[in-house]
């Protein structure tokens, strides 16, 4: 056999199949099975785009029928599962591979082997949609060793990931792709983790969930490029693009959409280069077992000398113009090949080229109008001077995700009550900055022509406008905003709030008043918004924020941040003046984020009496 692989080396392709073919002769008649199935893996593996596989599948199932005649289960087992590698590269070919899956199992059931179980119900999963093949997963996971064979059990999780988003059952399917994860992990195969996190980030996509889909795509986007595997590398791109856009944010959806365009065609070009690499071997693979057929064929026919001679003499020239035509043909191949790939390369380069010169313009324009809206948005915030003449002590935190945002906050006087708000609408960017001047002007509504002052009311009053305005529209508008809004006379405040909290903190110990658990926006049997009235203290200080600094991913483990982790922070910065206090929780919170992209809006308030 080395023999055969030493001549495939030089290319001596007709030569290397007689070695492997007469090395397998000689261990059929020596008995010896383990090299006859060496042997055919071998043959089959090197001359798989030689070949064809018609002929590898014949060699395979020889063996197999005499594994069969001879009842030897581990051997037929063997080739029933390179005849399963064979037809996953002729295409999907589910039926004969079930078959062979079938067969498997019935020989694992008879030898009782857990091993040859697992890998039994494993290809039957990949032969089947839907339940069933949830359920073949199912059992290779159950017959699977996870400390013997950790690649099996994460492909297995893997793909059993897949069927379980496929069939909408999400936290099934993020379950097997975090374990998944984790045995890749344990013996260091960077493309089994890379794998894993984009079942995640599918998983995540499709429940909604685009900011942890949008990590976990980048974490495996990053895996993927570390230890140079190019393919997948594009799914992860589109995956990321979706989430983009399933957020409003187009202009990044619209870079990795472009960047998955790249990734693809960078992919075929490395598939079309591999081809051209086989094409001399296999032209000269045929040239080569056409000439050995002829000399054979023609040895047959000689039946005089004269005869041989002129053959012979006619054979040597039609070899040399059929070598000198073979060998021009290689070339004149390789040099198409190498030609069309060129070409494309450049028509590529001038499509690409053209493509971002027209993304960059457009870019500009999406820009120009962007920063007119940041500027409109702007002018319906409170100005910093107003806020400090009527709440002295206190800050406002606001960090918008993109240059505009859907958080907001406000402030309105009526008297001597002091009206103030921190709010979150749906989404960020352009889509949320468009859904705050909504609901900001339904505040404004509320409070200015209908003279309300209580929170409470001031929030049924909101809205009623909110949900009317967005009726207006033919398609069915969900949007809407979370908000903590409170009126503060002297000392005494009082608090309503539609999913965000209010929280007091008071001699070192925090106070929490909870929200009614419903958005400002269309709801299902909605209920009137509860007020709350709380009798401050001298020193006391209010809290009101949205969800966005509490969101955020990032420190060492790129987890989020918390509620407890900001409670934490709160109490242990009660000394400082408020002002310090706004720098404080800033460079926190620039600190935890590090370099992950900020995944949310951030709008935190405070204010001391």
């Amino acid at each position: 056999m080395l023999k055969a692989d030493l001549d495939f080396e030089k290319g001596e392709f007709s030569n290397s199949e007689k070695s492997f073919l007469e090395a397998k002769k000689i261990a059929r008649t020596i008995g010896d099975l383990s090299l006859e199935i060496t042997i055919t893996k071998n043959y089959t593996n090197k001359f798989l785009n030689i070949s064809s596989i018609a002929e590898n599948l014949e060699l395979i199932l020889e063996l197999k029928n005499w594994a069969l005649l001879q009842n030897i289960d581990s051997l037929t087992f063997k080739m029933y599962r390179m005849t399963i590698q064979q037809y996953v590269v002729l295409g999907e070919r589910m039926d004969l591979r079930k078959q062979c899956a079938d067969s498997m199992l019935i020989i694992a059931k008879r030898l009782d082997r857990n091993d040859l179980l697992a890998f039994s119900y494993y290809s039957l999963g990949t032969a089947t949609n839907g339940s069933e093949a949830i359920q073949n997963y199912r059992n290779a996971l159950n017959f699977s060793n996870w400390e013997e064979d950790k690649v099996m059990f994460s492909s297995t999780l893997n793909n059993l990931s897949n069927k379980y988003r496929i069939a909408g059952d999400y936290v099934s399917a993020l379950n097997c792709a975090d374990s998944a994860y984790i045995a890749s992990e344990a013996i260091g195969r960077e493309e089994g983790m890379a794998a894993s996190m984009y079942r995640s980030a599918q998983a995540y996509l499709a429940k909604g969930d685009f900011d942890q889909a949008i990590i976990d795509g980048k974490e495996s986007l990053r895996i993927f490029k570390s230890a140079g595997i190019l393919r997948r590398q594009d799914n992860c791109a589109m995956v990321i693009s979706d989430a983009y856009r399933g957020l409003g944010d187009y202009k990044d959806a619209l870079y990795y959409f472009e960047l998955r365009s790249l990734l693809e065609d960078s992919l075929k070009l490395m598939l079309q280069s591999d081809e051209a690499l086989f094409v001399d071997r296999k032209m000269e693979y045929e040239l080569t077992s056409k000439k050995d057929s002829l000399s054979y064929s023609q040895e047959r026919e000689i039946n005089s000398l004269e005869l041989e001679n002129v053959n012979n003499l006619l054979t040597k020239e039609r070899m040399q113009r059929y070598v000198l035509f073979g060998g021009g043909a290689v070339g004149l191949v390789f040099i198409i090949v190498l030609w069309v790939m060129i070409h494309r390369i450049r028509k590529d380069n001038n499509l690409i080229a053209l493509q971002k010169t027209l993304v960059e313009d457009k870019n500009k324009e999406i820009m120009a109008s962007i920063a007119y809206a940041k500027r409109i948005q702007s002018a319906i915030l409170p100005q910093a001077k107003l806020v400090k003449e009527f709440l002295k002590e206190s800050f406002i935190l606001y960090k918008p995700k993109d240059i505009v945002a859907g958080d907001f906050y406000w402030m309105e006087t009526v008297g001597k009550k002091v009206l103030f708000a921190a709010a979150d609408c749906t989404g960020h960017g352009v889509p949320g900055a468009m859904v705050s001047v909504v609901c900001n002007n339904a505040l404004n509504r509320s409070v200015r022509e209908h003279g309300i002052t209580d929170p409470g009311e001031i929030l049924n009053g909101t809205r009623s406008i909110v949900v009317q305005e967005f009726e207006k529209s033919s398609e069915d508008v969900k949007d809407g905003m979370d908000i903590a809004i409170c009126t503060l006379e002297g000392y005494t405040l009082e608090y309503a709030g539609a999913n965000n909290p209010l929280w007091i903190v008071r001699n070192g110990e925090l106070l929490i008043t909870k929200a009614n658990k419903q958005p400002i926006g269309k709801f299902d049997n909605p209920e009137p918004y509860t007020s709350h009235t709380v009798q401050l203290q001298k020193e006391d200080t209010i809290y009101i924020f949205s969800d966005g600094y509490v969101d955020q991913f990032g420190g060492e483990k790129g987890k989020k941040f918390k509620a407890a982790a900001f409670k934490e922070l709160l109490l242990g910065i009660q000394p400082e003046p408020m002002e310090s206090q706004k720098k404080i929780l800033d460079e926190t919170f620039e600190s935890w984020k590090g370099d992950n992209d900020q995944v949310d809006d951030v709008c935190v308030i405070g204010v001391r009496v």
